[in-house]
């Protein structure tokens, strides 16, 4: 370093990160800009403060007194009308008792005077102290019209006035964060700024199950830490990336990881935080979010619930109006791929619906990753209870393998509420640790139901015994059927009695011949009920819904029926369009209506004939349901007379691996009957 020179800073080295399109030298509205902006407030201070001076001194001057002669005040005193004077040299002023007409000389029209003046000749000797003291009228020794404390006139002459400039300096503070200032604090954003070292942080470590979802955010979180890496080889950080999955998979769990390891600003928000009655707050409060982020560059901002402003516009929801929703989503476009740029500022965003959203929020230089997190599998279930028994004292005979097995279809949120009502049930029992007992009782509960205390009278127990039988027998007899795990007709929810089914491994596919077999399975208490009683009841409620359901899908979106064809004439569920308009014609819909009856109706047909094929077998299960009231999977299958592993529902079902997932349908089945009607 030069000896000329021993103060000069070392060189500083160039941030890696830039936000696109900023002025030098900092960013607008800097001190000079602020100091102007007091100037002006300073000035219109001064100017308010002066006019309610002004104001003030004209308010707060004392009345004026009217004058009268000297002869029409003595005759007042002498008629006792006098109140109080103030004499001041020959000058006179009081007030009278009663207003009193008085007309002054060379007039002819009489005021009403109340407050007086006067001024008392000096040659006057009508001895007035005497008749003063004569008439009791105090005389003051203070002028009556002197001004109030100066304290007085500051309080009620500035009282008002500071207040409203306080109020006016409160409201441009709230303000400030809105880009249209007249917009006030609802144009401010209300992300919360996520800072790891002020309590618990959550890291990749509690992330399971998810390998490759955790993997494709990984790089995202390398490419912060060490850019050049990568921009060495010309490559660029994406933009945005959007987690997309059933509720409960771990989308928001993978966004607070991504926080906790990135050790970089982190802005969360929802969706739903954007919008407000008011037009052109959402895209105000983009706009300052999407500010705050450049400025602490590089940076990550979260949006949950992404749907919520993202949906497609011109569609059926729209009605045809630039409204609020499409104003905050057009921001979001602009200032993820807009002419300014925000580089350094990646946005993850998680939604249910990824199906529904924006056409223009999907293409690359925007959302440039779609990560689809799945329901893990029966390797992912193990992991995730083993990250959410880690604080949990477990019993050493606990079989973590089995628990994951027995929770097929389960995501990371329903393992959660698993391990944390097992807890509460052992502390309940005042267990040391979580046993095997408590964590198949929580189990039962949350697929089940909770027990409900009511008594039934025997010939409703009877049958409840049949319609749950009705149920399992066909689920052990009809090829395909997913095993049965217990029966119960003790009852629960809103139900007297349930029958709960789950697969043996995970499966990722349905057949037409899978589908029929659930559909059978689900009609097996109607049928049990006709087949026993000659009659039904309301018990078989639930039963229709998910037959109905399941018969209408395969109709009219898998392609499952000869008649429709190998088409989809019919909307995902939840996408139905709330007027009606799905361009499908009304006599397509009278087939689609019939094909659902020629199913159900086959399959009820099936479901009787093999009930009254294996009467004996029906009443056996139920006889020996009601003796116990509930039944584990080897003791159903043995009251049955049927060996588990050569019955037909044990047969495999051979669906196509790899398939998604049919919407739909719930894994495992749990076939509710006997429910009290509504």
């Amino acid at each position: 370093m030069p000896a000329d020179a021993p103060n000069t800073p070392p060189p500083q080295r160039p941030h890696p990160w830039r936000v696109e399109g900023a002025p030098p030298g900092g960013p607008p509205g800097g001190p000079q800009g602020s100091r102007s902006t007091w100037l002006r407030f300073g000035g219109m201070l001064v100017v308010l403060l002066a006019l309610n001076w002004i104001i003030s001194s004209f308010f707060l001057a004392p009345p004026e007194r009217a004058p009268v002669s000297y002869t029409f005040f003595v005759s007042q005193l002498q008629a006792a009308n006098v109140s109080e004077i103030t004499s001041t040299g020959d000058t006179i002023e009081g007030r009278f008792k009663k207003q009193t007409a008085y007309t002054p000389t060379g007039e002819t029209r009489s005021e009403q005077v109340d407050r007086f003046t006067t001024q008392r000749p000096s040659f006057a000797e009508d001895n007035l102290f005497a008749l003063l003291q004569q008439q009791n009228v105090p005389v003051n020794a203070n002028p009556p019209d002197a001004r109030a404390p100066v304290w007085q006139q500051l309080l009620i002459g500035f009282g008002p006035t500071i207040l409203l400039v306080a109020l006016f300096v409160w409201i441009s503070r709230r303000m400030a964060g809105g880009a249209g200032g007249a917009l006030g604090a609802f144009g401010r954003s209300r992300a919360k700024l996520y800072q790891p070292e002020s309590g618990p942080r959550t890291t990749f470590a509690d992330v399971a199950g998810i390998e490759e979802v955790e993997q494709e955010v990984t790089e995202i979180v390398d490419f912060l830490r060490e850019p050049e890496k990568y921009r060495k080889l010309g490559a660029n950080i994406p933009h945005g990336v959007l987690l997309s999955g059933p509720p409960g998979t771990g989308k928001t769990l993978l966004a607070r990881a991504v926080a906790g390891e990135a050790r970089v600003p982190f802005f969360s928000i929802s969706a739903s935080e954007f919008i407000e009655a008011i037009v052109g707050v959402g895209a105000s409060r983009v706009r300052d979010l999407f500010d705050q982020a450049k400025k602490v560059a590089p940076s990550i901002i979260f949006i949950d619930e992404l749907d919520a402003i993202g949906r497609s516009r011109g569609g059926a929801q729209s009605l045809g109006g630039n409204d609020e929703r499409e104003q905050t989503l057009n921001q979001i476009l602009t200032e993820m791929d807009g002419f300014t740029g925000s580089e350094g500022v990646v946005v993850l965003a998680a939604t249910n619906r990824a199906e529904i959203l924006d056409q223009a929020l999907l293409r690359p230089g925007r959302f440039d990753r779609r990560v689809v997190v799945s329901p893990p599998d029966l390797a992912g279930r193990r992991e995730i209870l083993a990250v959410h028994t880690r604080g949990v004292p477990v019993a050493p005979g606990v079989d973590l393998d089995a628990l994951a097995a027995a929770t097929p279809g389960m995501v990371g949120a329903d393992l959660k509420n698993l391990v944390n009502e097992a807890a509460l049930l052992a502390a309940r029992r005042k267990h040391d640790q979580v046993q095997t007992a408590d964590f198949t009782d929580a189990l039962e509960k949350i697929v089940l139901g909770t027990v409900r205390g009511i008594m039934l009278t025997p010939q409703e127990k009877e049958r409840t015994a049949f319609h749950e039988s009705g149920h399992a027998l066909l689920g052990m007899l009809t090829p395909g059927a997913d095993p049965v795990r217990k029966i119960s007709i003790i009852p629960r929810g809103q139900a007297l009695g349930v029958t709960f089914q789950s697969p043996s491994a995970d499966r990722y596919g349905y057949s037409a011949k899978y589908l029929r077999g659930r559909i059978i399975g689900a009609l097996g208490g109607r049928a049990a009920e006709e087949v026993v009683y000659g009659d039904m009841t309301t018990g078989a409620e639930s039963d229709l819904d998910q037959v109905s359901n399941i018969a209408r899908q395969m109709v009219g979106r898998w392609g499952m029926s000869d008649a429709i064809g190998p088409v989809t004439v019919l909307p995902p569920p939840g996408q139905e369009s709330p007027l009606g308009l799905d361009g499908v014609a009304p006599a397509t819909k009278e087939l689609i209506d019939a094909e659902v009856r020629k199913i159900v109706d086959e399959c009820y047909a099936e479901a009787l004939a093999l009930l009254r094929s294996h009467r004996t077998q029906l009443d056996h299960l139920a006889g020996r349901l009601l003796e116990t009231e509930t039944l584990d999977e080897a003791d159903a299958y043995a009251a049955a007379g049927i060996d588990r592993g050569t019955a037909p529902g044990a047969v495999a079902r051979g669906e196509a691996p790899g398939a998604l997932p049919a919407p739909g349908l719930p894994q495992p089945a749990v076939d509710s009957g006997a429910a009290a009607p509504a």
